[in-house]
C-alpha cells in the first residue's frame, strides 16, 4: 500500500465529507475508494470515519489525522509541481568532461544551441585530455569517443560517426591520389599514436569485411584535431570521423581520399556514475543524442 497515495485520498473524503462525492472528484469506483481507507485505518490502527447509512464523521483522531494529512498533501503535491517545473526547465551547475578536439570542432555549436534551450543551466567543462574519475571527482557526466573500456561505469551510445580518409588538394597533387588501399603504402600517413606499427582497417561501402593496410608516415599523435591541421597543411592523409572534416571540406582545405572506401565508424558515448541522473544531465544527453544521431 502507498501510504502517502492513500492518506491523500482520506483526505479528499474528509474535504467532502462523502465517499460518493469523493470518488467522482478522484475518478476511482466509490467501493475501490471505501477499501483503501479501511487499509489505511487498518495500517495505523484507528479508526478515522464513522460511516453511517445517513451520514459520515471524523472521528477524533480522523480529526487530528485529516489536519496534519491535508498539509503533507499539499506539500506533496507542491514538490511533484516543483519537479516538474524543474523536468520541463531543469537548472543548476552541468559539469562534463569533454574531448578536446572533437568539442572544440564539433561540439561548440550544439553547446551553444543546448544553453539557449536552458538558459536555467550553468557550464562547467573540462576540456584536458585526462581520463576524469566519475566515482571521486564532481563531474555530472564524461563524453568520450572510442569504445567504453569502464564496466563499472554506465556507458550511453550517442551515436556512430561515419569515417573516412582524407589529404589536402596540395597532397594530392604533389603525391598523387591513391586508387585502392595498397596504395596507401605508400604515402605519407598521419596517425594517431597507440606504441604499435599503424594499421589502418578499411571496408569498401556496403561491404563488411576489412582490408588491413600497414601505413607509415612522419607523425604519429594523439590529438585528433592536430592531426586535422597537419592534413590541411599538405602533410600527409589522414583518417578522421565526417564531423570533425566537414568544414574543411566544404572550404576545400581537404578533400576525400578513396570515396568508395570507410574506416571504422567511431563511438561517441555519455558516461556517468550512476543511471539515476538529474534532470540536467538527462536533457543533455538526450540533446546530444539527438542531434549526433542526426549527423
Amino acid at each position: 500500500m502507498n501510504l502517502l497515495n492513500d492518506m491523500a485520498l482520506f483526505v479528499e473524503v474528509a474535504r467532502t465529507m462523502s465517499f460518493r462525492r469523493a470518488a467522482e472528484a478522484l475518478g476511482m469506483p466509490n467501493s475501490t475508494l471505501s477499501r483503501r481507507v479501511s487499509a489505511l485505518e487498518k495500517a495505523i490502527g484507528l479508526r478515522l470515519l464513522h460511516r453511517t447509512t445517513r451520514k459520515l464523521e471524523l472521528t477524533e483522531a480522523g480529526q487530528l489525522y485529516y489536519e496534519r494529512s491535508q498539509r503533507i498533501v499539499q506539500e506533496a503535491r507542491l514538490a511533484h509541481e516543483q519537479l516538474g517545473e524543474l523536468l520541463a526547465q531543469p537548472s543548476g551547475v552541468l559539469r562534463a568532461s569533454l574531448p578536446v578536439d572533437f568539442a572544440s570542432t564539433y561540439l561548440a555549436p550544439l553547446i551553444a544551441e543546448f544553453s539557449r534551450l536552458y538558459p536555467g543551466i550553468r557550464f562547467e567543462f573540462d576540456l584536458t585530455p585526462r581520463r576524469v574519475d566519475l566515482v571521486s571527482e564532481p563531474f555530472d557526466v564524461a563524453i568520450r569517443m572510442g569504445e567504453s573500456q569502464d564496466s563499472s561505469l554506465v556507458a550511453r551510445l550517442l551515436a556512430r560517426l561515419p569515417t573516412h580518409l582524407y589529404a589536402s588538394p596540395a597532397y594530392l597533387q604533389r603525391a598523387g591520389e591513391p586508387r585502392s588501399p595498397d596504395e596507401l603504402a605508400g604515402h605519407e600517413c598521419i596517425c594517431f599514436r597507440s606504441g604499435k606499427p599503424p594499421v589502418w582497417k578499411l571496408f569498401r561501402v556496403g561491404e563488411t569485411v576489412p582490408v588491413e593496410v600497414a601505413v607509415s608516415g612522419r607523425f604519429q599523435l594523439n590529438s585528433v584535431g592536430m592531426m586535422r591541421q597537419l592534413a590541411v597543411q599538405g602533410l600527409g592523409v589522414v583518417g578522421l570521423a565526417d564531423a570533425m572534416a566537414d568544414d574543411d571540406v566544404a572550404t576545400g582545405r581537404l578533400r576525400r581520399v578513396l570515396p568508395d572506401w570507410q574506416g571504422p565508424s567511431a563511438p561517441v558515448y555519455a558516461i556517468t556514475e550512476t543511471r539515476l541522473l538529474p534532470a540536467k544531465t538527462q536533457r543533455f544527453i538526450e540533446f546530444l543524442r539527438d542531434r549526433l544521431g542526426q549527423a
